[in-house]
């Protein structure tokens, strides 16, 4: 696996956050309540859910600690499918449909990300990527940490996209790193279609789904999707 480099985990969430406030301050309140595609939420839900991830940034950047990381950008991805609970996935949705509906006014959700996804770059630009932090149980350096960030803004990026026709897409640096994530957990083992980086992303997620000549052209590989949930 190539290390990360810090200058790449930084442009790609530099990029991934930037382009998603971009995204948002050209939404419309009517917008907030169209189809996403994450099954069952709205455009607004997955706002909210991305507004929680930026948050647990801030937390991670304020909690060093003394370990050695346990997890870099790719194996973060690779226990995904090993580590899901179904039950504790079930019950985030519900929170965030009902915290989501919480608010009277969507651009008031839509300021409350900018601010902090605008924090969390300003606060990550500061720190060295070999410090070590913790979020979810496990340890990371920042730049790993980064890593992991820009693939799950650029994913959902995506998903906010479903009836948005036009609005803008991921920024290159933010699209790069995702796909050579997907490449890397793909592995050696199988040649992947010729997709483009944007079809490759939404299939190595499952949220386009593998067409019969697809699952054929990838073999026993296939039943591995979606690589990244």
């Amino acid at each position: 696996m190539d290390k990360l480099h810090h200058r790449v985990a930084t442009a790609a969430l530099t990029d991934a956050y930037s382009e998603l406030s971009r995204l948002v301050g050209s939404l419309e309140d009517t917008d907030y309540v169209r189809p996403s595609r994450c099954a069952g939420w709205a455009v607004g839900d997955v706002l909210f859910h991305l507004l929680l991830d930026a948050q647990r940034a801030l937390v991670a950047f304020g909690t060093p600690t003394r370990k050695a990381a346990t997890t870099d950008y790719l194996t973060y991805w690779r226990d995904w499918s090993s580590h899901r609970d179904e039950r504790v996935a079930g019950a985030h949705a519900r929170f965030v449909r009902v915290a989501t509906a919480a608010y009277a006014d969507p651009q008031q959700l839509a300021g409350q990300w900018q601010q902090t996804a605008a924090a969390v770059l300003t606060t990550a630009s500061a720190l060295p990527g070999s410090e070590v932090v913790a979020s979810q149980g496990r340890a990371f350096t920042v730049t790993d940490f980064l890593g992991t960030l820009a693939v799950e803004a650029t994913v959902h990026h995506l998903d906010l996209l479903l009836e948005l026709p036009g609005k803008p897409e991921p920024r290159p640096g933010a699209l790069e790193l995702t796909v050579r994530v997907l490449d890397q957990l793909l592995g050696d083992t199988a040649q992947r279609p010729p997709w483009d980086d944007l079809t490759w992303v939404l299939k190595g997620t499952g949220r386009t789904p593998l067409t019969t000549s697809e699952r054929r052209a990838l073999g026993a590989t296939a039943t591995r999707f979606p690589l990244v949930g």
